[in-house]
């Protein structure tokens, strides 16, 4: 039977009863829907009859769903069922009784940090799982994250509907326009050979909206503007919209939409120690006599002659070695949380990462009257290495020298000076010319 749209009087498709319909777009309907023998509610996607017709179209439609239906996952919104054949092909998946996440954005605006995080590190849980078992899902956005009433987020359209909305979208004009937005710049050039890192591009693009409450590149004209923008990465700062975002997310959200795909997180759980701080491997940490986890560290690395030195420090104080240069080449320091090692790559560790990896830059905000922009900082110059002990004897803790500065009237008076001696110096070669 052929489903007739405009009718609101109850109607059905295969096994499953009609109840109502809950969304409308380039992929067709979507019904809430019931199955007649089991009872379980669901949500029903109806195809286009366009596309019933499409053979090619529908054959890629039922072998993603294939692949999807093994997904299971608290994060992703399970394919349950499928028909391809009659005039009203349907997919069937899990009913999630609550709202998308673009909806919750739209009529809220800018979301509070926490709740982004928490939201954001369920999505980047249920996106790895899929990452795991070989697919890409190609259009992570706010509208394709659903929010339960329970606070679950969960990801839907996983790897079910890429094809088909390319191919909407050639004869469609205006549909799919949001997805530009939140896709990585080497996307548009070849959707086909979309990688992980095209997925955690549009998570941080996703990310970027839930805390600001606005789209990445603002509202573009089209496709081509938005890509532009992409390649050349005409992005505003987060911390330039929200001044009180911290500046651990803002450094996440830009390294996650670096152009360069090589700058960006390897990963789904890459980019969640970006925005915690906190490693997600299983890292072997003493405890102290209390019972509490040790925070102390040990660095080890060379100095200019070639000798290996070690030195220990707390978390917080390796950072302040890490802002004020003190530890000098830091691509040359491994960590351990042990004396005995193993050591890894200073960079290695999302507790030290942020000050290390360098997302590409992104134009600086015009600077207001009065004083440096929201969230500025100023630039740290290189001021040499500790003085640490040989690694054969007792192992120092680190020692953070307040930095010495050259008082202002002593810039000044070398300023003048110079000036003074220009100027003589272009007098005297006046008069013996």
């Amino acid at each position: 039977m052929a489903l007739d749209t405009s009718k609101p009087e109850m109607q059905s498709v295969g096994s499953y009863d009609l109840i109502a319909k809950i969304a409308e777009g380039g992929m067709g309907w979507v019904y809430k829907g019931r199955h007649r023998q089991t009872g379980q509610v669901v949500a029903i996607k109806i195809i286009p009859s366009t596309m019933a017709r499409n053979e090619v179209l529908l054959q890629r439609f039922e072998q993603e769903f294939r692949a999807a239906s093994r997904l299971d996952h608290p994060n992703i919104v399970r394919a349950l069922d499928y028909c391809g054949t009659g005039s009203t092909p349907f997919l069937v998946m899990e009913f999630v009784d609550g709202e998308s996440l673009g909806q919750k954005v739209e009529r809220d605006g800018k979301m509070p940090e926490a709740e982004a995080v928490r939201i954001i590190v369920q999505v980047c849980q249920g996106l790895h799982k899929a990452h795991k078992q070989g697919m890409i899902h190609r259009d992570i956005k706010p509208d394709n994250i659903m929010l339960a009433r329970d606070g679950t987020a969960k990801i839907t359209d996983m790897g079910l509907v890429k094809d088909i909305d390319a191919e909407l979208n050639l004869t469609r004009t205006g549909r799919g326009l949001g997805t530009p937005h939140f896709m990585a710049p080497e996307q548009f050039r070849n959707a086909k050979n979309a990688d992980v890192k095209c997925d955690v591009y549009s998570i941080g693009a996703t990310m970027y909206m839930m805390v600001t409450g606005d789209l990445p590149f603002g509202k573009s004209s089209g496709p081509l503007d938005a890509w532009m923008k992409k390649i050349n990465n005409d992005l505003v700062a987060p911390r330039a919209q929200v001044p009180t975002l911290s500046e651990r997310t803002d450094w996440a959200i830009r390294r996650a939409m670096s152009p360069d795909p090589n700058l960006r997180p390897a990963n789904c759980r890459e980019f969640v120690e970006d925005l915690t701080g906190q490693s997600t491997r299983k890292v072997s940490t003493p405890a102290d006599q209390s019972g509490r986890l040790s925070d102390l560290w040990y660095l080890v690395y060379k100095d200019e002659t070639g000798a290996t030195h070690t030195v220990k420090g707390s978390t917080e104080g390796i950072r302040r070695s890490l802002r004020e240069r003190l530890l000098g080449d830091a691509t040359n320091v491994r960590a351990a949380k042990t004396k005995t090692g193993p050591f890894e790559p200073l960079k290695i560790y999302p507790e030290f990462r942020d000050l290390l990896v360098n997302p590409a830059a992104v134009p600086p905000p015009a600077v207001p009257a009065g004083g440096m922009p929201p969230g500025s900082a100023p630039s740290w110059s290189n001021r040499g290495n500790p003085t640490p002990q040989d690694a054969s004897g007792p192992v120092p803790h680190i020692r953070i020298q307040p930095a010495q500065q050259t008082p202002t009237w002593v810039v000044t008076a070398i300023m003048i000076t110079i000036a003074v001696a220009t100027a003589a110096g272009a007098l005297f070669l006046f008069w013996h010319k």
